[in-house]
């Protein structure tokens, strides 16, 4: 199978405009997020609806693709970019990695590669959950999977909930799994996942991913022991800029 990391990326923030070309070390965030996903895939394009974003890409030496302002997620955004490279390039995967991940692992994306050896039509990823503060924080969607690592529900509540055990003690007695938020599809079924409608669970837990169960798509999970290191806020570029300093994201 032939596989392409799209990077959505737009300008506007609300609580950090122009993030993607915020500086980390010497490179714009952006060039980061590009140079980790292209050491495990086929080709990597950025797909961005604001002309410097582009303009850096190409800058860098990275392939750039002009896409709509009005998208309302990183998988339409995905979704356009798939349909104009795919008039001149071939592939079967998609993989969605947003543009304020710059320590992304190459080994992640070759987890989520993994995935496509089975019948998945969406993959993603998956991590143990270590302690209370994590597992009752809303901010860190929750999954459970059957026993083929299929995901059943998402969920910003702890799930499953246990019985007969204080809450303190939950991880100690059950094993859950914090959602990393990077996703792959296979091409013709992100093309269908982006007309979508979105439902009721999608609108309570205000999780995208939702939407797609809610359809009966299937999306595999694996697991990974890296966490995700999103950048929101010009605070976590600060923490982000101390992790290089130390050497402690690769």
């Amino acid at each position: 199978m032939k596989f392409i990391g799209i990077i959505p990326a737009r300008y506007q923030s609300t609580r950090f405009p122009g993030k993607p070309l915020a500086l980390i070390g010497n490179k714009p965030m952006i060039q980061w997020v590009y140079e980790n996903i292209a050491k495990a895939v086929d080709e990597t394009w950025v797909a961005t609806d604001d002309e410097r974003i582009l303009k850096a890409v190409e800058n860098f030496g990275g392939k750039a693709i002009e896409t709509l302002s009005t998208h309302q997620s990183g998988t339409d955004r995905c979704a356009e970019a798939a349909r104009k490279i795919g008039k001149n390039h071939d592939f079967d995967v998609v993989i969605n990695v947003q543009g304020d991940e710059p320590f992304i692992q190459a080994e992640q994306i070759e987890l989520l590669k993994s995935c496509f050896s089975t019948d998945a039509d969406i993959a993603t990823l998956i991590k143990k959950i270590d302690s209370t503060e994590e597992l009752f924080n809303p901010n860190r969607p929750k999954v459970v999977t059957d026993k083929w690592q299929n995901a059943l529900y998402f969920s910003r509540s702890p799930i499953p909930f246990v019985r007969g055990a204080e809450k303190e003690n939950w991880v100690s007695v059950q094993p859950f799994w914090a959602h990393i938020g990077m996703y792959a599809y296979k091409k013709e079924v992100l093309q269908k996942i982006a007309k979508l409608n979105q439902g009721a669970l999608e609108k309570s837990e205000s999780l995208e991913q939702l939407r797609w169960l809610e359809n009966g798509y299937k999306i595999k999970t694996a697991v990974t022991e890296h966490q995700s290191i999103g950048i929101d806020t010009p605070e976590d570029l600060i923490q982000a800029l101390q992790l290089l300093r130390n050497n402690t994201v690769f």
